[in-house]
């Protein structure tokens, strides 16, 4: 036998144990090596090669891949045969499969038997299984389902403390530390804490989930204290380069052995405890890289980001890619489905993960209300978490006579004035009572930059502090160039920061944030105007927390911001051993709801789900590797782990309803069955008239005062109101933004008083048929109107006084009894003159069902409404199961991996891969291109668009890639950028074409928009040897996003 070494083997290890089996040395190529007796190219790890069979063996030495020893075979490339007389130890000696015919998680490693039909290929053939064959498939399915146990440990202190175990595996307990602990701590270590440092000293997984500063990072580094100790690597992971940064210099003062890798910056790489951002580790692993061997630890800051929709699918690339023999910490704000990211780490890995989860805050919080137009703050949830329910109704109450007295004041100012004053208010309120330091959470740049300068009146620092704020500052800025520090943004902010007044967002230029947030963190900056981004991880609490709205713009339309961002926002109030307590202001005006409100203050954290994606580069990097595959990288993410734990669910809730359904026992149902479907069609042909009338050209003429109205909604009928008046209002379209009109009706109702005693945080409620309502006024949209009434009643002019409202309540009495077989109702022909010839052939339907409705034996039938009824339940139940087919369907379309199909497909006809899924060259230059469009750029570089560009026009053209402001200036390109723009978009188009025609969803417009070609004049002349302060005063994009690709 010969044993092959590589590059990436430890040479001693080999030595020893080659010459132990009598094993020769041979060299292996310098690149990745191949297969001594096949051309199968396989990732750097130990190969065992005999004379007689050619085969791999995988051995523990593998840097990046050991997580998969002996789980994927490897397979030889199409069309090899073995040599005469050697035998291949792949499976079978089959040649290469085409990874579509691996078999999927539904096998989940087991091999098809020859005839076997995958139960992925089933969902996507088109026949529709009968309910029984779909109940019996999945049960199958769900038998296959990941076995994983989780075990409470104990609960202590307001901590939970549970392990999510192999199936196979008993938990034996952790065994308490002898010797002395990694580290020590000056202070008395709270619940969670010894928890989590006892799973470390057991060199056991464990996610730590708590609220923002209550001390997770103690956590992490007790881990990188062990590893350090055991001369072991570690590796810590954040989401953001600024908090790497942080952590990094935290680090380096405690450990000094620590080094830095953020992309931009590489400081002491060979140290032993390593501090770098996800995608950095993620390309270690891809590239196999020999430090992944040394590392014991990885520390996940801030795991929470998963569920970011743009870069969360890194997170899971990583976990995925990492070893088994690795163990992790994982720190995260408070997510209530902790336990199953823990079970998804155990079944990925197969290994325990512990879970300590504490809703407790060292410093508790005081949550305050300030509604616009009110006149000061109220308490709605006190440091216990109790929440006030009379402090919130009487806010929501001012909100609402705020609301009407600005109806009623022409004269006055527009809302958008009354925002800043406010703002204007509250922080001097702060500043007095000593609640400082603030920060004021804006979720707009522009809205921040207007709300400080609004505080120039304000002055917060000593003499003393403004000449340390100076010298801070100018220590910082001496990096600049003379020209730069004229920059207007550089001028600018120095006047506020020696007065206390911070500015932090994304546009700022980096030495401007980072000063920022040294001043800050010195308590030089008493208001710190800021949004969201720099609640996300860094370290730098404050007393007072300010949300100037709650609503975003988060890319696509405007929203509310949701509980899980509320609490992580608001846990930066409140500083640890400082603060007895940290307060909370929340500014709303009268576009929130009360129900909003309600779950914005009460709701729970959001939970962890999974964002993962398929991208062009994981699935060219995953091909490139021959360990793992593209299906293997979907089958084992977070987001099929999620999909497969819902399906046993889904099954048993099938069984459930089939069980009902079958239990229903309707005497001659066909019959019963025709009577409902006539019924039934009458109902739609009814929506179908009221669509007609509600439209306002014919109903708004008839909705006089004292006209009688039925109105009902999906879940309430308020039965017959009187019409009092009609309002128009516009209502912006969520996603064009143009003006709908909106009309309001005001009908007097018969209302619960109980829902009325709550009516500025509840909608009224009808009142129930043995209660004594009380009438009352009620805004209605018009599609809520049932039916119109031919009849009018009077109405007294004045209806405040109870007893003038409730004499309407006898009038519409006194009607129903007058008309016993229904209140007469307008004719939308012959009495509202409507002459669409649409209205008239649903009036001739209705028509015909009616007849055949009363024709029918069973409408006289004295038991029908009963019959009715059970026929009724039996037809929601069957729907309710169609609707839990569907996701069942949708569980099995994840493992067809449709997608993955189609992003083949696309690689292929671009000649990025061979039908063998080979890559190509286009393919190899893609898979280093990763924070830009790789198919694009590798498109464009191939076709030749830049041999004939300049540096300067190249350039240019590269700034579409990866400008991704909104601006409201297009430029008006010269020809010698025009042309580059107009061949890129051209390969584009292509692009689109090719995915279009590969069955990939792709919408070519939204595409092409994507790159943005706003600054190529700017970085034209800047390239050109412009100055920087030159270029800012070309655009009105803030100066820090001039610095393309800085976050």
């Amino acid at each position: 036998m010969v044993l092959s070494q590589t590059k990436y083997d430890r040479p001693g290890v080999l030595q020893e144990a080659g010459s132990a089996m009598g094993y020769q040395f041979r060299a292996a190529p310098s690149s990745l090596p191949y297969c001594s007796h096949c051309p199968t190219m396989v990732s750097p790890a130990l190969h065992l090669i005999s004379p007689r069979k050619a085969h791999h063996v995988k051995t523990e030495y593998n840097p990046a891949f050991s997580a998969y020893m002996g789980k994927t075979p490897h397979e030889h490339r199409q069309g090899w045969q073995p040599p005469e007389g050697a035998v291949c130890d792949h499976p079978s000696g089959r040649q290469r499969k085409r990874p579509e015919d691996k078999p999927s998680a539904a096998g989940l490693g087991k091999t098809r038997r020859d005839g076997e039909v995958d139960s992925t290929e089933g969902a996507s053939s088109g026949k529709k299984p009968k309910l029984e064959d779909v109940t019996s498939e999945d049960n199958n399915l769900a038998d296959l389902m990941p076995h994983v146990k989780v075990q409470a440990v104990e609960t202590v202190e307001g901590c939970t403390h549970e392990v999510a175990l192999p199936a196979d595996e008993e938990f034996t307990g952790l065994k308490p530390r002898t010797g002395k602990p990694a580290k020590e701590y000056p202070f008395s270590l709270d619940a969670f804490q010894r928890e989590a440092i006892l799973c470390v000293d057991n060199n056991q997984s464990v996610l730590v989930s708590a609220h923002t500063s209550a001390g997770k990072t103690v956590c992490a580094e007790y881990a990188i204290a062990l590893a350090l100790r055991e001369k072991q690597r570690v590796i810590f992971t954040s989401p953001i380069k600024a908090l790497s940064n942080q952590k990094y210099r935290e680090m380096y003062e405690e450990f000094q052995d620590v080094g830095l890798m953020t992309g931009d910056v590489t400081i002491n790489p060979t140290a032993s405890c390593l501090v770098m951002t996800t995608e950095i580790l993620r390309s270690m692993l891809y590239r196999g890289s020999e430090v992944m061997r040394e590392v014991a630890w990885v520390i996940f800051d801030e795991i929470h980001y998963m569920r970011d929709s743009e870069r969360g699918v890194v997170w899971e690339e990583t976990i995925i890619l990492l070893p088994d023999n690795v163990h992790y910490v994982f720190l995260s704000a408070t997510i209530p489905n902790a336990r199953q990211f823990a079970e998804w780490i155990c079944h990925l890995h197969k290994q325990p993960c512990h879970v300590i989860y504490t809703d407790y805050r060292p410093t508790p919080l005081q949550h305050y209300i300030f509604p616009a137009g009110g006149d000061g703050l109220r308490l709605v949830v006190d440091e216990n978490g109790d929440f006030r329910e009379d402090n919130f109704n009487t806010a929501m109450q001012v909100l609402r006579d705020a609301g009407d007295l600005a109806k009623g004041d022409q004269k006055g100012r527009k809302g958008g004035t009354k925002g800043p004053s406010n703002v204007f208010k509250i922080v001097k309120m702060i500043m007095e009572r000593n609640f400082q330091p603030v920060i004021i959470f804006s979720f707009s740049k522009k809205d921040c930059e207007a709300y400080a300068l609004q505080m120039t009146k304000l002055d917060f620092n000593t003499d003393e502090e403004k000449k340390m704020v100076e010298e801070v500052f100018n220590n910082a800025i001496d990096c600049l160039s003379d020209e730069d520090k004229k920059l207007p943004q550089v001028e600018h902010v120095l006047p506020l920061l020696k007065r206390g007044i911070g500015i932090h967002h994304g546009g700022l230029l980096p030495i401007l944030k980072e000063t920022i947030e040294i001043l800050f963190s010195e308590g030089l900056i008493k208001a710190l105007f800021a949004t969201e981004t720099f609640a996300m991880g860094i370290n730098m609490p404050a007393r007072t927390v300010l949300f100037t709205s709650a609503s975003k713009f988060d890319g696509k339309d405007f929203r509310w911001i949701s509980s899980g961002e509320y609490i992580q926002m608001s846990g930066r109030a409140g500083r640890r051993g400082m603060d007895d307590r940290g307060i909370v202001i929340l500014m709303v005006d009268e576009k929130m709801s009360p129900t909003i409100g309600k779950q914005l203050l009460k709701g729970s954290a959001d939970p962890l789900n999974s964002a993962f994606h398929l991208t062009y580069n994981m699935v060219l990097n995953l091909l490139r590797v021959e360990e793992i595959n593209p299906e293997y990288m979907l089958e084992k993410s977070f987001y099929q782990f999620q999909h497969y734990r819902a399906i046993p669910g889904v099954v048993e809730k099938v069984n459930k309803l089939e069980e009902q359904y079958n239990k229903i026992q309707i005497p001659n149902e066909e019959n019963v069955v025709i009577y409902y479907k006539i019924r039934q069609q009458l109902a739609k042909l009814g929506k179908e008239i009221e669509e007609y009338i509600h439209k306002p050209k014919y109903c708004l003429p008839f909705l006089q005062p004292g006209r009688l109205v039925k109105v009902k909604n999906e879940d309430d009928d308020f039965g017959w109101g009187v019409v009092v008046n009609f309002s128009k209002k516009s209502n912006v379209k969520p996603n064009s933004g143009e003006l709908d009109p909106l009309y309001v009706v005001e009908v007097l109702l018969h209302c619960s008083k109980e829902s009325l005693k709550n009516s500025a945080t509840e909608a009224a409620k009808p009142a129930r048929p043995d209660e004594k309502g009380e009438m009352q006024v009620v805004p209605v949209l018009v599609h809520l109107l049932s039916a119109i009434s031919s009849v009018r009643l009077y109405i007294p002019k004045d209806l405040r006084p109870i007893d003038n409202r409730q004499s309407v309540l006898k009038s519409i009495q006194e009607v129903q009894k007058r008309f016993p077989d229904g209140v007469p109702l307008l004719d939308p022909i012959d009495d509202m003159g409507i002459k669409d010839q649409g209205l008239k052939k649903v009036i001739q339907k209705v028509e015909a069902f009616e007849h055949r409705m009363y024709s029918h034996p069973l409408h006289n039938d004295p038991n029908l409404e009963t019959i009715y009824k059970l026929c009724e339940r039996k037809a929601q139940i069957a729907m309710d199961i169609k609707a839990a087919k569907r996701e069942l369907k949708k569980a099995r379309t994840v493992l067809q991996m449709d997608e993955l199909k189609c992003r083949k497909r696309v690689l292929r006809r671009l000649g990025f891969a061979t039908s063998s899924d080979v890559i190509e060259m286009k393919g190899r230059v893609a898979c280093e291109i990763s924070s830009a469009d790789e198919l694009l750029l590798t498109e464009m570089m191939f076709n030749g668009l830049f041999n004939d560009l300049s540096a300067e026009q190249a350039t240019a053209l590269l700034s579409c890639f990866v400008f991704q402001e909104n601006s409201n200036e297009m430029p008006k390109l010269t020809e010698q950028l025009a042309g580059p723009l107009r061949q890129m978009q051209e390969c584009a188009k292509r692009i689109a074409r090719v995915s279009a025609e590969a069955k990939l969803e792709i919408d070519e417009e939204n595409y092409l928009n994507s790159f943005r070609p706003n600054l190529m004049d700017v970085v034209y002349t800047w390239a050109n040897g412009a100055s920087f302060a030159h270029i800012c005063k070309m655009t009105d994009v803030f100066e820090g996003r001039d610095r393309l690709g800085q976050d």
